[in-house]
């Protein structure tokens, strides 16, 4: 005698399931580097409380791009610098290329944080050297609304 079990699921469990589904997709096609993933995402609020414990560390953080400044380096390259700021507070990122973001862009950001930059008589605090700036807008526009 076999016997036959139906299995019901409720719309909001259906729901639940696709959401999870999604994030999964969706964090898997970041494909953000080995040292990102082991990194972790950190809150700028985190990097600010405790600059010291960063300090010269890879960080991955996200948050809006402001003010941003186009150079060029001590050897002649592209460079470029913004702010990157979220609702805790703000961070300076400067990156070595052509600049990949635009004002406004919500962006997630890997680099090397620096508590303290000296060069001359000037003094950057709270600084991120970028290996890489991603905008979130532009990653995969199959997931954005």
């Amino acid at each position: 005698m076999t016997r036959q079990t139906a299995i019901q699921s409720s719309p909001r469990t259906l729901t639940l399931t696709l959401f999870f589904l999604l994030i999964t997709c969706l964090s898997t096609s970041l494909s953000l580097a080995p040292s990102a993933t082991a990194a972790g995402l950190l809150e700028i609020a985190e990097l600010l409380a405790h600059p010291e414990q960063y300090d010269h560390q890879d960080v991955v953080v996200t948050g809006k791009v402001m003010n941003v400044q186009l150079a060029t380096n001590r050897q002649g390259q592209p460079a470029y610098g913004f702010l990157l700021q979220d609702q805790a507070g703000t961070l300076k990122v400067i990156s070595l290329g052509q600049a990949e973001v635009r004002e406004g862009d919500q962006v997630i950001v890997e680099g090397v944080f620096s508590r303290l930059r000296q060069f001359g008589r000037t003094i950057v605090y709270n600084e991120i050297k970028a290996l890489s700036v991603k905008p979130l807008n532009r990653l995969n526009p199959d997931f954005v609304g």
